[in-house]
């Protein structure tokens, strides 16, 4: 029997394909839904993701045919927007909309740091130079320095160059190849027509045992087996456990090192929905909102990234994706003050009055890794730590500290369920391997 800590995606995906190649497989979560920050909820009758989710259609074949087993696929334009310089642009960025829609002397001066970035190099390694360097000062101080405080409250000369090549795929290269495609062929993303968690919901459909509502509070890796803790007291015993949560957690659960050493912060969100008694809100998907001065980060319409006769005609839902800490004034605010403050916000931004109905709001403690020196020097401890254990093996998105993207947690635990061989034994040096491979996944934005 082998275990697997949390029901998100990377966890799901070890299950299914453990029990695919003929392995007994438990998934422990503590919440008493799949899927994770991946999951679907209902909202006024209307499907709702947790944020705004999607997937590129030039997925790994592999990985797009194991989807399309699952869901059905609808391949949809991208028709998202930001607010930049008191005006809206397409997103993706795109040279000809960027020359269009921001004050000529703006554009002109992104147009020719985009163009000009093969000539430049990072002068540090941290996410403000490497991202002036690969993307121009004008792009880094409109856009991406006003994210970074928002996601992750912290200066971005602070932030590590890493997260800048991990979530923007930072390099010249990347870059200017990212806007030619923009110009040869319109973006278009792939969304399950049944909401981003159907997704989970399959998987979890094909995975004999998931048991939900069930913490684990510890483990002890014995010899030839692994003892898990529960919180209602009992115990599970199993050859092998896959862990999603954070591999520091996991580090200081099998005493290999002390909490003090692996601390890995990471930003809360706060998901704001708004029910209002007409659809569509506006054209547009999702609005990206960098202003500082304004709660959300992004404020996307569900029902705008799929067609689906599910969707009632009279009326929409909107989600705001809110960063902040967990018990600070955000986290602690009421659902009517959030949606007042975020209704304000959207008509401060350039949008109409949402003149919402009916305000839920959900909480997730733990979303947005904060990629410090530090942090990083941390994770890389608990990983060396965890290398002494023959019978945890950490993954996905929480566990590797990462902001890796659904199909990449799928990758994930398609490959480590494979390093179980047909004994059950685990091949680490595959495990090691595939690990070396993940560090090179670029989020798809």
């Amino acid at each position: 029997m082998i275990a697997v800590i949390g029901a998100g995606p990377a966890g799901l995906a070890v299950a299914w394909q453990l029990t695919r190649d003929g392995h007994d497989a438990v998934v422990i979560e503590a919440s008493s839904h799949v899927g994770g920050m991946s999951g679907s909820r209902t909202v006024s009758g209307i499907r709702v993701d947790l944020g705004s989710h999607r997937l590129p259609p030039a997925m790994p074949a592999e990985i797009r045919g194991s989807i399309e087993e699952l869901v059905e696929l609808q391949e949809r334009p991208r028709r998202g927007r930001v607010r930049l310089d008191g005006r809206w642009l397409p997103v993706p960025l795109q040279p000809v909309g960027a020359l269009r829609g921001l004050a000529p002397s703006t554009g002109l001066r992104m147009a020719a740091e985009t163009a000009t970035s093969p000539l430049r190099r990072p002068k540090a390694d941290t996410y403000a130079a490497v991202l002036r360097a690969s993307h121009g000062d004008t792009a880094f101080e409109q856009l991406h320095a006003p994210f970074a405080w928002k996601l992750w409250d912290t200066d971005p000369d602070h932030l590590a160059g890493e997260l800048a090549r991990r979530r923007l795929g930072a390099s010249a290269g990347q870059v200017v190849g990212a806007a030619l495609r923009r110009v040869m062929s319109p973006p278009t993303f792939l969304y399950p027509r049944r909401g981003f968690g159907a997704l989970s919901e399959a998987m979890a459909e094909l995975i004999p045992e998931i048991r939900l509502d069930t913490k684990v509070t510890g483990l002890i890796e014995h010899e030839d087996r692994v003892t898990v803790g529960l919180a209602d007291g009992r115990i599970v015993t199993v050859d092998h456990v896959f862990s999603t949560l954070p591999a520091g957690r996991t580090a200081v659960w099998l005493a290999l090192v002390e909490p003090d050493e692996v601390v890995l912060p990471t930003r809360a969100v706060v998901l704001v929905y708004l029910t209002l008694d007409r659809r569509p809100y506006t054209e547009f998907d999702a609005h990206l909102l960098p202003d500082r001065t304004v709660l959300p980060t992004r404020v996307s319409e569900p029902a705008n990234y799929r067609d689906s006769a599910a969707d009632p005609p009279d009326r929409t839902v909107l989600c705001a994706e809110v960063p902040c800490w967990v018990d600070d004034a955000v986290w602690g605010a009421s659902d009517e003050e959030l949606g007042r403050r975020v209704a304000d916000d959207l008509v401060r931004s350039g949008l109409p009055d949402p003149r919402a109905t009916a305000v839920e709001t959900i909480r997730m403690p733990s979303v947005h890794p904060v990629m410090t020196g530090a942090s990083l020097a941390a994770l890389d401890r608990a990983e060396r730590a965890l290398q002494s254990s023959g019978r945890v093996t950490v993954l996905g998105r929480q566990g590797l500290f990462t902001p890796d993207t659904t199909h990449h947690v799928l990758q994930m635990g398609f490959a480590a369920a494979r390093c179980v061989g047909a004994d059950g034994g685990f091949d680490h040096d595959a495990w090691r391997r595939a690990r070396d491979d993940f560090r090179a996944f670029v989020v798809e934005s």
